[in-house]
């Protein structure tokens, strides 16, 4: 069995199960009751990308794939910070 064969196997198993996950990280995103509900979605939302775009980029060996999941990643990394930031001092900025 190729490396090939054994990533589409196992992107058969990861595929239904991300994609529950980006559908419900999507629904909390949108019908979250409060702001802390919101940016947990978006936050696992956007590390779920960057991790699926690693495994992509690993398996089309591209760069350009994974410059963009770490771009990805830090921004969600910038959000946390900024939201934790707004709601232990109250305000948002440098």
């Amino acid at each position: 069995m190729g490396l090939e064969s054994q990533f589409m196997l196992l992107m058969k198993f990861v595929m239904p199960i991300y994609l529950l996950a980006f559908v419900l990280y999507a629904v909390r995103a949108f019908k979250g009751p409060t702001i802390a509900d919101i940016i947990l979605a978006v936050d696992c939302l956007s590390f779920d990308v960057a991790a699926f775009m690693a495994i992509l980029a690993v398996y089309f060996r591209s760069v350009y794939l994974v410059s963009g999941a770490m771009v990805l990643a830090l921004w969600g990394y910038l959000l946390d910070i900024y939201v934790a930031k707004h709601i232990a001092e109250g305000e948002v900025g440098a």
